[in-house]
């Protein structure tokens, strides 16, 4: 039987000052300690929501989410836990001392690693500080599902989202706008810009169609694809490009070798982390 873990998500925030790239650690009176801020899933949300929202609740910070950092497991007061992290960018916000976080500090990962009182917390800390930080994000979004294409009589570009296709698309825009998107990017077919239009919208975006990131422009002409996509890595651009099953993987294979499986199904994503315009990461985020 396998066991039952709580689920927790949490954040390594920073941002940079006159004196270099400082991380946010919190002080716990309960618990006499410091550690990066985090916490337990709330009914219906996922590692990142929590994650996010947490460190609203114990840092006042409004974050944009760059690259996964991966996952610590410990056991919490008897009971097995673990913890999901991913870096997050600073955008805002005050800290107000509460009941479980009296202080927050702002220090160098250096200075972070000898104050965490726990090792787990320090090795998130080291693999953050493994890769420079993430200057522009590009997220690479299979559209969501579309009615079959043998009962549809029109052209294959012009074939909507079924309505299960239309929930996904909803649900899709909690999470991406969690990475503080710039700028919305549509290939051609209905399809991928009925899959964006309600972030679009939450962001009081507009939708722009490039054709350079659908499958028959792909087929076609792979290299102006792939440099389409490289045009969008500029600093603190962080762009949700909506493409297709033959696109994405591809795209992965090429510019992300360090991926195991390029698997996408329909209304997943992968969030391209780039680093100098080289990606740093490729995270992939399930339906």
């Amino acid at each position: 039987m396998s066991e039952t873990r709580l689920a927790a998500g949490g954040g390594v925030v920073w941002r940079a000052d006159q004196a270099g790239l400082r991380v946010a650690l919190v002080h716990r009176p309960r618990y006499d300690d410091w550690t990066l801020p985090k916490g337990k899933l709330h009914a219906g949300e996922s590692e990142l929501d929590a994650a996010v929202r947490e460190v609203g609740e114990e840092v006042g910070a409004a974050v944009a989410v760059r690259r996964r950092l991966g996952q610590i497991r410990y056991d919490a007061e008897g009971e097995p836990k673990s913890v999901a992290y991913w870096s997050m960018r600073y955008v805002g916000g005050a800290f107000a001392p509460n009941a479980e976080v009296d202080e927050v500090r702002w220090c160098s990962p250096e200075q972070a690693r000898r104050l965490l009182t726990y090792p787990l917390d320090r090795s998130i800390v080291e693999e953050f500080s493994s890769v420079p930080t993430v200057d522009s994000v590009v997220i690479l979004v299979r559209h969501a599902r579309a009615g079959k294409r043998s009962q549809w009589h029109d052209e294959d570009a012009l074939r909507p989202l079924e309505p299960a296709g239309l929930h996904a698309a909803q649900a899709l825009v909690p999470l991406l706008r969690h990475f503080g998107p710039t700028r919305v990017i549509a290939a051609e077919p209905v399809r991928c810009v009925q899959t964006l239009a309600p972030l679009a919208h939450a962001l009081n975006l507009p939708v722009e169609v490039v054709p350079a990131f659908g499958d028959d422009h792909y087929v076609r002409a792979p290299i102006a694809t792939e440099t389409a996509l490289f045009s969008l890595a500029k600093p603190d651009a962080v762009t949700v490009v909506c493409s297709q099953g033959t696109t994405i993987p591809a795209l992965l294979s090429t510019l992300a070798p360090q991926v195991h499986s390029t698997e996408t199904r329909k209304g997943e994503f992968w969030v391209l982390s780039f680093v100098d315009g080289d990606v740093a990461a490729a995270d992939h985020y399930p339906g």
